[in-house]
């Protein structure tokens, strides 16, 4: 392990991110937002209520509905670069697999707030989100393709449960409002090139403003049990994975995949 990412290990298992300063080239970024943007006018174009109502995401970024074979081995080609893993196995010690992708963008309504949360809080009640974020570990990699606000986090919070302050904001409880500011929040304002890493359990909001567009790319500890949230439609095929430079994230969630299919079948 370099010093670099012994340097991002340290502040990522310490401080739950971690952000890198004009990482990706700006022919990087040229090539990534090209694809990108293909996918972004695609969706909105196939899910105009929901882009006008209140989305400011969108996933399955490297899945066939929206983009053909040659996009999509751009995609995975950057996932699988040296630069994004180098990332990966400084912050997970364990066995990285990929997730999923997401594209965060500005919603349509200026005057949607932005809100405080914890990402597992969608999938567990109170008492599994505490266990949760001691047990499993899910990494969001940022990539913005243009300047923007950035994101909002609360340093530490990955390891730790909520102050009576973020707990109120965060679940909304005695009439607070997720979109409250908090006292313990920290704002890292991001720009084209830079990579923000962090855990998706800690506290945290994006910011919204700019004409954000920032693609991010989910990996988690195969220890953990995600498998299902994985799409079969967004991982390379076989020769797709000749392609890129270290396939290991797609290679054991493909192999995570085979094993689930064997369980059920025998």
């Amino acid at each position: 392990m370099s010093n670099q990412q012994a340097s991002w290990q340290h502040h990522y298992h310490k401080q739950g991110y971690g952000v890198v300063r004009a990482y990706f080239s700006a022919a990087d970024i040229a090539s990534l937002k090209k694809v990108i943007l293909k996918f972004h006018t695609l969706w909105k174009q196939e899910n105009p209520e929901l882009y006008q109502d209140d989305a400011f995401n969108s996933s399955l970024i490297t899945g066939s509905e929206y983009l053909g074979a040659n996009d999509r081995q751009i995609l995975f080609n950057m996932i699988g670069s040296p630069k994004i893993m180098d990332i990966v196995t400084s912050v997970i010690t364990g066995e990285p697999a990929f997730m999923n992708t997401q594209l965060f963008f500005d919603p349509c309504n200026s005057e949607q707030k932005n809100f405080w949360h914890r990402d597992c809080q969608y999938d567990f009640d109170v008492e599994g989100q505490k266990k949760v974020i001691h047990e499993t570990q899910v990494l969001h990699i940022r990539i913005p393709l243009f300047d923007e606000p950035g994101m909002e986090l609360v340093p530490g919070s990955h390891k730790r449960w909520d102050t009576e302050e973020e707990m109120d904001v965060r679940l909304e409880r005695k009439k607070r409002s997720s979109s409250e500011a908090l006292s313990t929040g920290k704002t890292i304002a991001l720009s084209a090139g830079d990579v923000l890493f962090f855990s998706a359990d800690m506290i945290h909001r994006g910011l919204y403003g700019q004409g954000r567009l920032a693609f991010d790319i989910l990996v988690f500890d195969s220890a953990g049990d995600y498998i299902d949230y994985v799409d079969d439609d967004c991982l390379p095929s076989n020769a797709m994975l000749q392609s890129i430079a270290d396939p290991r994230l797609f290679t054991t969630t493909l192999a995570l995949k085979a094993k689930v299919q064997h369980s059920a079948a025998v």
